[in-house]
């Protein structure tokens, strides 16, 4: 019994599959070693590195039998526990580096920022997310409607609570950082955002007067920033590694047969998802870029979004790809990056609260008229501010749009949903940061400080 216990509760490794899948993932390693070895780009790996997740979770799902609940064979929740340590283990050493890349970078932008253009980029930023969600959120209502979502579906009826909402004044009240340690601690970056702008509007003020004195400081700014950022880079070397057990863990512990109940919403969401990234891809095309040349350049933390479903996870890899591939100022990449990794996102608080909605006011009976839509489109900009970027989050935004719309009390009804929510967080989070990336683009292009000679020197 000790040794039963032992095996299957402390290594988690009772069964001789466990030990076959996990040795399968080495060895799959050491193919994308060897590859590394020979010089294969980044991009390549990584977009074989998505296949070979995907196929692998299809076979661990394919040897298990396909089970309707996963959880209940223990060696699959073994196997998703070993793979989790990879993947979700990546994903922690990058959020790692969220909180001071964030802050230094906002520092750094705003202390060595010409005039004073803060004013005018913030807005720009803000413009530009919002926007963007605007659009979202009305080809979320479209597609829902083409789809007739609710409409004499039969939905599975599951628990689901509705997550707590707090009204706009406490959503704005809450983005201030009234403790500078507590805001880092919770990962909240616009309140980090804030503190490193008040920093560096500080140290510009006072570099008139006592330049001598926070010289040091400027130095210290500078050079941690450095470092950071080379930190950042050994890391995103093993994304490759990470994206194999991202993806396939995400199959193995969901399964593919709870998709079929909620199979109609699944491709409702994705083509939508689809049209907004085109919308995205033609917002490229109107800055003078070649779309194609720009989903390469972007590649990396497009795949690296669908893989771990968190656009704040994502965010040093999207402010290195916004820098070195599309030719983004650094100080527009790091900024625009930081807000869009909380506010806007496109996927998770635009189409997804738009799909939903839609689905349950068919399901009720609930009229939609044009007020309704108008309320609707508002109600998801206005709830798109302070959503963290982290999975989970489009539960919130979806219980705030609906108890927005007074629909609060059928929020039961999305249940079936939910239970495959990470399926579709994939798509979801990937046009979050695709929405980041454009619209750090497009504020770079308007400002003058997107360089095309980086931009295209991969073609």
């Amino acid at each position: 019994m000790e040794q039963s216990t032992f095996l299957t509760q402390f290594l988690l490794l009772s069964n001789p599959l466990t030990v076959a899948f996990i040795g399968v993932l080495i060895i799959l390693f050491f193919g994308i070693r060897q590859m590394e070895k020979r010089k294969i780009k980044f991009s390549i790996r990584m977009i074989i590195s998505t296949i070979i997740g995907l196929v692998l979770g299809l076979i661990i799902q394919w040897v298990a039998g396909f089970p309707e609940i996963p959880k209940d064979i223990v060696w699959l929740s073994e196997v998703s526990s070993w793979y989790g340590l990879v993947g979700n283990g990546f994903m922690d050493l990058l959020k790692m580096l969220v909180v001071p890349l964030v802050f230094l970078s906002i520092v750094r932008v705003i202390m060595n920022m010409q005039g004073e253009g803060i004013g005018k980029l913030t807005a720009k930023t803000i413009g530009m997310l919002l926007g963007t969600t605007v659009i979202a959120a009305i080809i979320g209502v479209i597609v829902g409607q083409i789809f007739g979502l609710g409409s004499g579906d039969i939905v599975v009826i599951q628990d689901a609570e509705i997550r707590e909402m707090s009204s706009i004044v406490e959503t704005f009240r809450g983005l201030l950082p009234a403790n500078p340690v507590k805001a880092m601690a919770e990962a909240n970056i616009v309140a980090v955002v804030i503190f490193a702008a008040f920093i560096g509007i500080a140290i510009r003020r006072m570099s008139k007067k006592h330049g001598e004195v926070i010289e040091p400081f400027v130095k210290w700014i500078e050079a941690f920033y450095k470092i950071i950022l080379s930190v950042a880079m050994t890391i995103i070397k093993f994304m490759p590694y990470a994206v194999i057990a991202l993806l396939a863990n995400t199959i193995t512990a969901r399964g593919v047969a709870a998709l079929s109940s909620v199979l109609h919403f699944i491709v409702a969401i994705y083509l939508s998802l689809a049209i907004m990234f085109v919308i995205h891809l033609g917002i490229a095309l109107v800055n003078g870029l070649n779309p194609i040349q720009y989903t390469k350049n972007v590649l990396e933390p497009l795949v690296l979004a669908f893989t771990s479903r968190s656009s704040l996870g994502t965010l040093p890899v999207t402010i290195e790809a916004l820098h070195k591939n599309v030719g983004v100022d650094e100080g527009v990449a790091s900024f625009v990056g930081s807000l869009g990794s909380n506010m806007g996102m496109n996927g998770c608080a635009g189409i997804y609260p738009a799909l939903m909605t839609v689905m349950l006011a068919n399901m009720t009976g609930t009229p939609m008229d044009f007020s309704f839509y108008v309320m609707l489109v508002i109600i998801i900009t206005i709830s798109s501010l302070g959503i963290a970027g982290l999975p989970g989050s489009a539960t919130i935004a979806v219980s705030v749009v609906i108890s927005g719309m007074g629909m609060g009390a059928y929020f039961p009804l999305v249940g079936g949903v939910i239970a495959v929510d990470p399926i579709i967080d994939m798509g979801r989070t990937m046009v979050n940061v695709s929405g980041t990336l454009i619209s750090a683009t497009t504020v770079a292009k308007t400002e003058g400080k997107l360089n095309k000679e980086i931009f295209g020197k991969n073609e």
